[in-house]
């Protein structure tokens, strides 16, 4: 079977992103304050997914091409474009005013939209979850101030 040109470069450079931003957080420190770990923990682990992502999509490629792609297109479509731009927009407007959980939820909304589910109930449901839970990740245990917006009574007043 034929490899997509595509596809290799895409998988190489998914690899190539992931070593270069592995190269820029080594220049980071490493000493951790209070919180025990230092600034260049979550993008160390940031980089390493991406390079293992990429090296996946690369096997994937080099053992027959990634499965079940639909047939190219030249096509422009617009709404996928639209619903992930306005997921973006929406996260700006709200993460100062609504907090990160309201923010974070419509960006994963619109986004998982754009990318065609037509599930809205369980992509609202998952994208709650999800915030929730980055949500408390940075600011309970990073100790990385979010801004709680609306859910601050909710939440105890973790964040800012």
């Amino acid at each position: 079977m034929a490899r997509s040109h595509a596809e290799v470069a895409l998988s190489l450079g998914v690899i190539a992103l992931g070593i270069g931003m592995a190269g820029v957080t080594a220049t980071l420190p490493s000493e951790g304050g209070y919180a025990g770990i230092g600034p260049n923990f979550i993008p160390a682990v940031v980089a390493g997914g991406i390079i293992l992502l990429g090296i996946w999509l690369s096997i994937e490629v080099f053992a027959g091409g990634w499965r079940d792609m639909p047939e190219h297109t030249d096509k422009f479509e617009p709404m996928p474009f639209v619903w992930v731009s306005a997921g973006l927009f929406a996260h700006m407007a709200l993460i100062g005013w609504a907090g990160f959980i309201i923010a974070g939820t419509a960006l994963f909304a619109c986004v998982a939209r754009g990318f065609g589910s037509r599930r809205i109930a369980r992509d609202f449901a998952i994208a709650l979850i999800m915030s929730v839970a980055i949500y408390l990740f940075f600011v309970k245990l990073l100790n990385v101030n979010l801004p709680a917006g609306w859910l601050a009574p909710v939440l105890g007043g973790a964040g800012i």
